[in-house]
């Protein structure tokens, strides 16, 4: 899993210079053609690795309920996020990615209920599969936040 964990290091350390180096208008900003924005794409990988990981495994996930519920599948951008949840997003990026590797190595993830991924039809097994299928996923929402970038033009 050690190549799983620096695929996503990797990744949530460009999520976070984006976050860093685009204004708050730019990563609120829904262009024509899209119902989404950049800091739902980034947010959403965020919550999408936690409920994967954690709350498959029958584990507490650490973000709060009010963050999932923003961000979880099947939600949108109800309104522009304020720069202090921006700063949130970022400082959960590495750091929860940090304390899921620590758990995964502290082998705490033993079981897991069976979960069937829309996007590609992959059920996913155990936490392995997990979070392969997380690195998978945050290329994905990697892939829309640079079209995002692409079409503000910024």
């Amino acid at each position: 899993m050690d190549f799983t964990f620096q695929v996503l290091n990797n990744t949530r350390t460009i999520f976070k210079n984006i976050l860093e180096n685009h204004t708050l208008e730019t990563l609120n900003n829904i262009p024509a053609g899209f119902n989404n924005n950049i800091i739902w794409n980034i947010g959403h990988s965020l919550v999408s690795e936690q409920l994967l990981a954690y709350k498959l495994s029958g584990l507490e996930p650490n973000v709060s309920a009010e963050m999932i519920d923003k961000y979880r599948k099947d939600s949108k951008p109800e309104a522009n996020i304020s720069q202090e949840e921006v700063d949130e997003i970022k400082a959960l990026l590495l750091s929860s990615l940090e304390k899921t590797q620590s758990d995964y190595s502290a082998g705490i993830f033993k079981t897991y209920t069976e979960y069937t991924v829309s996007t590609t039809g992959n059920t996913l097994h155990n936490i392995d599969e997990a979070l392969q299928f997380i690195a998978v996923h945050e290329g994905l929402h990697y892939g829309y936040v640079l079209a995002l970038i692409k079409v503000l033009k910024v």
